[in-house]
Formats: C-alpha cells, sequence, structure tokens
C-alpha cells in the first residue's frame, strides 16, 4: 500500500510538473495559474469532505477539517480575486490533470476502511502537498504576472507548508 501510495505520489508529481514544463514554453498566464491553484484548492477540500465522511480517527478528521476550512479560504480569497481583476479562471492541461488524478484517488480510497484509510489519506495529503507546494514555488508563482495573484499564491505556500508538514507529523502518528 505505500509503495502504490509513494508512487502515485511520484507520478502525480511527474505529471503536474511535466504539464507545467510544457506550459513553460509559452509560461502559463495568470488566468491558467489561477484555475490551476483553484483547482489544487478545491480537489484537497473534497478530499478533506471525503475523511470527514470515512474517518472515525479523530486526529485524521481534526486535519481534514482543517483542510475543509482552510482551502475554501484561500479559494474564496482567490475568487474574490479574479473577480477583482476581471480574469476568468481558464482550464488547462496541468488542472485537468490534476481533477483526474484526485477522482481516481478519491475512488481509490472509497474502498478502504479504518486504520487503512486514514493512513492511506493522509499520506495523500503528505504526497499532493508535496507536489502543490513544488508547484507553487517553481512554476506558480514566479510565473505569475500580477502582484495581487503573486502574493495570494505566496500566502497560500506559506498556510499549505503547513499543511505538508502536519500530514507528515499525522502520518507517523497512525497505526
Amino acid at each position: 500500500m505505500i509503495n502504490k501510495l509513494v508512487l502515485y505520489g511520484a507520478s502525480a508529481l511527474l505529471m503536474f510538473s511535466s504539464s507545467a514544463v510544457a506550459q513553460q514554453a509559452t509560461g502559463p498566464s495568470d488566468a491558467q495559474i489561477a484555475h490551476i491553484a483553484y483547482t489544487a484548492g478545491q480537489l484537497d477540500l473534497e478530499a478533506g469532505k471525503q475523511a470527514l465522511v470515512k474517518s472515525s480517527n479523530e486526529a485524521v478528521r481534526s486535519f481534514a477539517q482543517t483542510m475543509v476550512r482552510d482551502h475554501a479560504a484561500v479559494n474564496e480569497q482567490a475568487l474574490e480575486l479574479v473577480k477583482t481583476l476581471g480574469v476568468a479562471p481558464q482550464a488547462n492541461a496541468t488542472s485537468e490533470a490534476l481533477t483526474k488524478q484526485a477522482r481516481e484517488k478519491a475512488r481509490e480510497l472509497s474502498k478502504l476502511r479504518g486504520a487503512a484509510f486514514d493512513r492511506a489519506y493522509v499520506q495523500n495529503e503528505v504526497a499532493f502537498h508535496r507536489t502543490v507546494n513544488g508547484a507553487l514555488s517553481t512554476t506558480l508563482i514566479p510565473g505569475a504576472d500580477n502582484a495581487q495573484l503573486k502574493s495570494l499564491l505566496e500566502t497560500g505556500l506559506t498556510l499549505f507548508q503547513e499543511h505538508q508538514k502536519h500530514a507528515e507529523q499525522l502520518a507517523k502518528s497512525l497505526p
């Protein structure tokens, strides 16, 4: 199971990175960057909701509640920003790949119960945050032209790095 999770995390990073590299040839636009960031937040929010339904572990549920709350708040700020700027987030290969992978992972997690679900969910959170945080710091933030968008992404990165640390600590504590 752990090898499968590591493989999933590595494939997510590879897919995310290759999509980002392909877009870097022309550079993702701010509208594409906004969509990638919003999509990643929405997917983690949905994963948190799944954990709240499936898990009975209080530490996992608390973490999932944090994911739902924080990602909803950041996405709300992102929607306000794109509305203020008059920009419509633009779907792209990266946001579509993230969505596809998240749906596959949600199906996989839906088949698990108890401690097996908790471990798989938390390991996925570690991998997902590593991937997203890497993309934010190496591609999305440097590629953003708008200062307000860049600032929101930087704020998100700081928060999401804390999420990653929390998930890593939680993973160590699970049986």
